[in-house]
């Protein structure tokens, strides 16, 4: 979330900024609740002092032989009246607090300006498509030629926008993720993590998730525990093994990675990309997290979205890099960098990959921090998180780049060891 104090001292910058996004701030709420605290604040503090003197009042009136009830009445008035005030300034808190953790992140200044992904700016362009002397097939008829990839079955066993993947092709997923595991363990620097599938409303809250978001996430509820949510990537959970933790300086930057299924209701996604692989309820990623401090962060996120194209460009897959926009970015975010493959069969480029700096947003939610070697203090540290890459799409991209006449598949020459020297499918 933004720091409050920003708020207080920057309120309409922070409003301008926002309206970048397309959000707008509530100015006139958040400042009737400000006026309101500091009302309230004023009044305790007062009372509080006048609270302490007639306290000190008692022990000398006691020494004269005075009569102490009045003073003693007063003081227990004076004690409901502060603890009145605690309680209402509790409520006007929770109140901005409820604000704050709904509105978004404010942009870096080197985001581009737009309403939407019409403002996006392209970065970089990588390969050439291929031109192809056939008529291209796309994913779906290219995987139930075979009956490798079974739409039928998924949705018997489950309903709408899932898959079924049988046979060299549900290796060839498998394939991906390793190839993308062992690509970012061994020469980008990222400790790989298994986490848990499963998490409670904290760690939702932390990165952003909740509780704007609430109606995105699968969740299950559980009588007498904590409700729990299944994750709808990654990040979730590896931002999360730093919250509440103050991180050893020399251990900055840690760099995670982790292979897991992600869960997404699409709630609003209705009559979107209902064909096929490319939007699911259930999917697998590579996702990479990064823990950083906080004057690195910028080049930490070049970095990152540099890792993530390495694997498009291992698979010699076209793609291109695109900044997005203020309107366009993501709720956490204050730069995105999303990549974008080549489909054949749309004829266009489609995101794989999204790579995020969240400056100190989530930090601040989770109360992640290292101690400044300088200052000895405890600061926020910035979290990066991004795709590396998702792994269902990248299946999609492999199988239309790589088709061939007759229908079948060459296998890329990096995927080769892992899938047992196989050089086509079909």
């Amino acid at each position: 979330m933004l720091d409050s104090k920003l708020l207080r001292s920057n309120l309409q910058d922070v409003a301008d900024r926002l309206a970048s996004r397309g959000y707008t701030l509530d100015v006139a709420r958040i400042e009737a609740l400000e006026e309101q605290r500091k009302t309230v604040q004023t009044r305790t503090e007062a009372l509080q002092a006048e609270r302490n003197a007639r306290s000190k009042s008692i022990g000398q009136a006691k020494q004269r032989g005075e009569d102490i009830a009045p003073l003693m009445a007063d003081v227990e008035r004076m004690a409901n009246e502060l603890s009145a005030g605690k309680v209402e300034l509790d409520g006007i808190q929770t109140d901005l607090d409820s604000i704050l953790l709904g509105i978004p992140n404010l942009p870096h200044e080197s985001v581009p300006i737009g309403d939407d992904e019409d403002g996006n700016v392209e970065v970089r362009r990588w390969g050439t498509p291929t031109a192809f002397d056939f008529p291209v097939q796309d994913h779906v008829a290219l995987g139930e030629k075979f009956g490798w990839l079974d739409f039928e079955t998924a949705a018997k066993l489950s309903g709408a926008r899932f898959a079924l993947l049988r046979g060299p092709i549900a290796r060839l997923h498998r394939a991906l993720a390793q190839f993308m595991i062992n690509l970012h363990t061994s020469e980008h620097g990222y400790e790989e993590a298994y986490t848990p599938y499963l998490v409670q409303a904290p760690a939702l809250q932390g990165t952003g998730q909740l509780p704007k978001f609430e109606e995105d996430l699968f969740k299950i509820a559980r009588e007498g525990e904590a409700d729990l949510y299944l994750i709808p990537t990654a990040e979730v959970s590896l931002t999360n093994i730093v919250a509440g933790e103050i991180v050893d300086s020399k251990l900055l930057p840690i760099k995670f990675v982790a292979h897991t299924p992600c869960f997404r209701s699409e709630a609003g996604a209705s009559g979107r990309d209902t064909r096929g692989m490319i939007r699911q309820h259930q999917f697998d990623k590579v996702e990479m997290v990064q823990i950083v401090e906080p004057s690195t962060s910028m080049e930490a996120l070049e970095g990152l979205t540099a890792n993530a194209e390495k694997v498009l460009q291992l698979l010699e897959l076209p793609y291109r890099t695109i900044a997005l926009c203020t309107g366009d970015m993501g709720f956490s975010a204050v730069k995105t960098y999303d990549l974008e493959v080549w489909i054949p069969s749309q004829d266009k480029y489609r995101e794989i990959s999204s790579c995020s700096n969240c400056g100190d947003f989530q930090a601040r939610r989770m109360q992640a921090r290292f101690r400044n070697p300088e200052t000895g203090k405890p600061e926020l540290v910035h979290t990066l998180n991004g795709s590396g890459l998702a792994v269902g799409r990248t299946l999609v991209a492999v199988l239309e780049n790589y088709q061939q006449a007759d229908g079948s598949i060459r296998v890329p020459e990096v995927l080769k060891p892992y899938m047992g020297g196989l050089e086509v499918i079909g």
